[in-house]
């Protein structure tokens, strides 16, 4: 939950600045996605952790999704990206209720379509890899989204792990790595790191 909090920084910067430049759409989208499967796997599996966290979740990242489109200059390509989100959603949610009638196989096959979106949510952030490397700055990055996805992710991997369920354990494990490049970007690309020297006034 902290790591689903951690948008909250961003959500006042954009109020405040009515404007949601350096702020990426695809963390936001690819989250509520995640949630929203986790939260239908949790209900499957009876799981009030999963659902607790994941209920919580989907309506923080919905409510970010809402203030980057009203403030948004490009509403329709905004409204675009959402709208296929919910098509996939939607015929995932068909998929499951419809055509897999075992729940056994349901569950293993929600799983992996959850497992494909955590997946997407932790490298979503590294979208703008080759911005950061040619800019030399982390600004359209998030610091407490890093630390905080990296705590979640290890956490969530203790908690697969302790289920012995690999359909949450595997998933999580590349939101540690991406967490600890991002960590390595932003020490690379330290403010004043490559000019260490203050200059002399004359």
């Amino acid at each position: 939950m902290g790591m689903f909090g951690s948008g909250l920084s961003d959500l006042r910067w954009m109020i405040t600045a009515k404007s949601v430049d350096n702020i990426q759409l695809l963390p936001f989208l690819a989250t509520d996605a995640n949630n929203l499967g986790w939260l239908g796997y949790g209900c499957l599996k009876l799981d009030r952790t999963l659902i607790i966290v994941n209920g919580i979740g989907a309506t923080l990242q919905s409510l970010y999704i809402l203030v980057y489109f009203y403030y948004s200059p490009t509403k329709r390509q905004v409204l675009l990206k959402v709208l296929m989100v919910l098509a996939l959603l939607a015929a995932a949610y068909g998929y499951f209720t419809c055509y897999v009638t075992d729940e056994d196989t349901r569950r293993s096959h929600l799983g992996l379509f959850c497992s494909t979106f955590t997946i997407v949510m932790y490298a979503s952030p590294l979208a703008d890899l080759n911005k950061v490397i040619r800019s030399r700055s982390t600004r359209c990055l998030s610091f407490p989204l890093t630390v905080t996805t990296f705590l979640a992710s290890s956490s969530w991997t203790l908690y697969g792990l302790w289920l012995e369920d690999l359909y949450i354990m595997v998933p999580n494990v590349p939101g540690i790595v991406t967490s600890v490049v991002r960590l390595w970007l932003f020490w690379r690309y330290a403010p004043g790191r490559d000019n260490p020297y203050r200059p002399l006034h004359a």
